[in-house]
Formats: structure tokens, sequence, C-alpha cells
């Protein structure tokens, strides 16, 4: 793993400009509104939490794999490989990069099923559609869209460095929650992971009423940057709370490009791949 941040490739190749998402996105975009796609992703994050979750991951590895979801799609439309088999592609990928136990098709199904049966059983049948196979050759796809840019750091760390310094254990429960949430949105992909962290123990700070400003006034930061993470965090959350998923998640799946299957129910990916990026 890279030591630096600022020397990885997470710093120098995939930190975005927001201009770069708005043009990644552009075909999903004429099919679904921003919105829409917004709270499709936010759904897809969810159940890669919920995946990883039943797969007895550490909140890195899922973090990871929702990042390269995210990526993923910053660089391809919908209509290339369904979401669904790139949920599974980027847990299994992030389980093998951040060495846990994930070698067999046999753990990744019954940690499908388990998520399924949990929460998305209105979506998405108990029984895995995608072998072991399509999803290892879903991998090479992801691969080589990263460019195996694989190593990504999170904002966990810093976080626990900057709660040390306070001296204040009690914010670290409540800005870790809001780490978690902000995987949901496309923070993770257009700021580095020390200014998120620093954002989420603001925000941490306020919830739990405890006056931090001093602590923060002796950070050479840019405090602008912060505020904006505080405000793309405060959007998510609106969108979140006024998202009926049992309502409104099934037609954006319906409008959603899909992805073309052979008979035996395996993606053509590098024909959908090269007509997407053409």
């Amino acid at each position: 793993m890279a030591g630096n941040f600022w020397k990885s490739s997470h710093y120098e190749e995939w930190l975005l400009h927001p201009q770069e998402l708005e043009l990644g996105r552009r075909e999903d975009c004429e099919v679904l509104t921003k919105e829409q796609l917004l709270k499709l992703h936010i759904f897809y994050a969810n159940f890669i939490q919920t995946l990883g979750e039943h797969a007895l991951l550490r909140q890195q590895v899922i973090a990871t794999a929702s990042v390269y979801f995210k990526r993923f799609y910053v660089r391809n439309s919908l209509r290339s490989v369904d979401p669904l088999l790139m949920s599974l592609t980027s847990i299994h990928l992030a389980a093998i990069v951040e060495e846990c136990d994930m070698q067999t098709g046999s753990k990744l199904t019954q940690a499908y099923s388990g998520a399924v049966k949990s929460k998305f059983r209105d979506y998405f049948s108990v029984e895995c559609p995608f072998n072991y196979q399509t999803v290892l050759e879903c991998e090479f796809l992801l691969l080589e869209m990263m460019d195996c840019c694989l190593i990504v750091y999170h904002p966990y760390r810093p976080l626990m460095q900057y709660v040390s310094d306070i001296s204040d254990d009690t914010l670290l429960p409540v800005a870790w929650r809001i780490v978690n949430d902000t995987y949901r949105s496309d923070i993770c992909l257009l700021y580095p992971p020390y200014l998120i962290a620093l954002a989420c123990l603001h925000m941490a700070a306020v919830m739990r009423k405890k006056d931090i400003k001093a602590w923060f006034t002796e950070l050479n930061m840019d405090l602008d940057q912060i505020a904006l993470i505080t405000k793309e965090v405060l959007q998510l959350y609106e969108l979140w709370k006024n998202f009926n998923e049992s309502k409104e998640m099934r037609e954006i799946m319906e409008k959603s490009p899909k992805p073309k299957f052979t008979k035996e129910g395996a993606k053509s990916y590098n024909n959908a791949a090269t007509s997407s990026n053409s």
C-alpha cells in the first residue's frame, strides 16, 4: 500500500472534478433525472453495505467496495453492466485487496442471499442470478477500467487521529457514522479523506454540542472546503430522508438503462463496455 496519500493513485487519478462526474453520467441522465440517479446510487450503496455485513467484512472493506462501484459508473453507463452484478464484483474485489476471506463463490452467494432476505426481497431474487465465473469476468472489466488503481484511502484513520488529538472519544461513533453515510454520495470521489474526516468531525461536534472551535482554529486547513463538504452531507441527508424507497425504487429500476444478456444470462462485457465508451 502506498504510504503517502499525496503520491497515491487515489490522489493523482481518482480525485475528480464535479464536471467529470456530469460528463461521465451524461448518458444515464438522458434516461433518469439527476435526483433519480442519486437515489439509485443511495440504493446500491445500501445494498453493498448490507452485503458486506452479511459477508462479515470490516467497514473499511465495504467502503472500498462502495468507491469501486462509484468509480466504475463515473466512466461507464448503467447500460454497460448490471449494477447488481457490479455490487457483487466490487465487494469481491475489495475483500481480496483488503486481504479478507472471499476466495470462494459460496461465501459471496451466501452473503447475497442473506442480504436479499433481510432487506431487498422486493427488488432481487433470493437466488443469486450470477454465477461465480460471471463475477470473476466482471472483475477483469473493473480492474481494467480502474487501471489496477486499487488502493483507496478512507477518512477513518485520520478521523481517529483527530479524535485522539481532541481527547473526546464521545465524538468518534457519531463522526464514524457520518463518514459511513458519505459513501451514499459522490463525496468520496471529490475530496481527500482527511478533509472528509474533518467535516464529519465538525458535524459530530455540532450534534453533540461540543465546542471544538479553538481546535479547528489551530489547524492550517481550508475551512471553506470543510464547509462545502458539510453542505453536501446535509444535502445527502435531505435527499435520503425524502427517498421513499418502496414507492420510488421500482420505477427507477424500470427506467434505468438495461444491459444486454446472453441466453445463459451472462453479460457480453467487452461489447457492452466498448459500446458505452464509444
